[in-house]
């Protein structure tokens, strides 16, 4: 948290305003509160935070889009004033959203007993995930990979950022039916022991011999 702290001091000194962007809380350490650790610093360092929050991925719930948008606010005066401008921009757009994945949301974590379940629930991803990263990187070794791969067990999340450019991904796309981002990001829940030394040999392939971005 050392770092946060100095984000946050540098933030305060230059009177900018915060924007948390949280779309993985509890895919990234494995632990739902933890992974909230440098919100809550900021929220106790006096800071007037913006949350972006989705429930898509963590939840299971990508297509209701379900999310929240949090405002700090320093008085209900303030409170007050916020949240006309959010209803100003909010009324144009959808007005009034779906409530399946919110009320979904909501009975889940008003619930003791189903919010400890939804946290073991993120454990067991968050190890699966990270176990996927490790065995990449161990299998790409294996099938002859003389890349140095630390990069992506240094990571941590749902996806990994390979390294790769491009055209190494298009190839992927193109040769091998693996789809990614082609700025080389990949979605390390899609990999499985049954696939993995598949996508192992087919990175191996078009990065050999090739330079990639640690």
């Amino acid at each position: 948290m050392e770092q946060w702290k100095d984000i946050s001091d540098l933030i305060k000194s230059k009177k900018h305003h915060c924007f948390f962007d949280s779309a993985y809380q509890g895919f990234a350490s494995g632990d739902a509160e933890a992974d909230a650790s440098a919100l809550r610093l900021f929220v106790s360092e006096g800071h007037n935070v913006v949350l972006a929050q989705s429930f898509a991925k963590n939840f299971g719930l990508y297509g209701e889009r379900t999310g929240t948008l949090s405002v700090v606010c320093n008085s209900l005066e303030e409170r007050s004033a916020v949240m006309s401008q959010l209803k100003l921009i909010i009324r144009p757009m959808y007005s009034s959203p779906p409530i399946h994945g919110s009320s979904i949301v909501k009975t889940v974590l008003t619930d003791e007993e189903l919010t400890a379940e939804y946290y073991d629930n993120c454990k067991e991803m968050a190890t699966r995930i990270n176990a996927m990263r490790v065995k990449l990187v161990e299998v790409l070794k294996e099938v002859g990979s003389e890349h140095d791969w630390s990069h992506v067990t240094e990571q941590i999340g749902m996806f990994a950022y390979t390294g790769m450019n491009s055209d190494m991904c298009d190839e992927l796309t193109s040769k091998y039916s693996i789809f990614l981002t082609r700025d080389g990001r990949i979605s390390l829940a899609g990999l499985n022991d049954g696939n993995i030394e598949y996508v192992a040999k087919a990175v191996h392939d078009v990065t050999a011999g090739k330079s990639i971005t640690s």
